[in-house]
């Protein structure tokens, strides 16, 4: 594996057009959906001016984008604590399988192991991406007895 630093760090209003890029070629990629960029701009810029709906970490080498992620929070009343979702993971297709998302996850469960108000990481995968369930897996991550069920008015 070549050498080169991974630095994760909290996304910016400047990051937008980067994580609008890499979440629609993300969709396109594993649902096939193209989305309307103009939405997914919307979307994004949600996120990052209102920090309760969550955050974007940015991967970046050599100060270029290279990966992301969004963290989303899930209360939990049988707990009194706040779980964090990771959510909507990308990493460039030439950087994959090169400790991109493993600094990126790594960032994730630092941050909940350090913060008391925090009792743990979830994510949800697609039941046929069996490379991202190994992936989480090697991480520490194991698969949870609960399903996911939606209803989705919009896509």
């Amino acid at each position: 594996m070549p050498e080169f630093d991974v630095l994760v760090r909290e996304a910016t209003k400047h990051d937008v057009e980067a994580i609008v890029g890499f979440q629609s070629a993300m969709a396109l990629e594993t649902e096939g959906k193209a989305l309307s960029i103009d939405t997914l701009r919307a979307g994004v810029r949600a996120v990052i001016e209102d920090s309760s709906k969550g955050y974007y970490l940015i991967a970046e080498v050599d100060g270029a984008p290279v990966g992301d992620l969004m963290v989303t929070y899930e209360w939990s009343d049988w707990r009194s604590m706040t779980f964090l979702w990771i959510q909507s993971v990308f990493v460039d297709a030439e950087w994959r399988r090169m400790g991109v998302y493993r600094a990126m996850h790594n960032h994730v469960v630092q941050t909940a192991e350090r913060d008391p108000g925090l009792c743990g990481v979830r994510l949800y995968v697609d039941r046929d991406n069996h490379g991202a369930q190994r992936t989480y897996e090697r991480l520490g991550m194991s698969q949870s007895h609960y399903d996911m069920y939606e209803i989705d008015f919009v896509l």
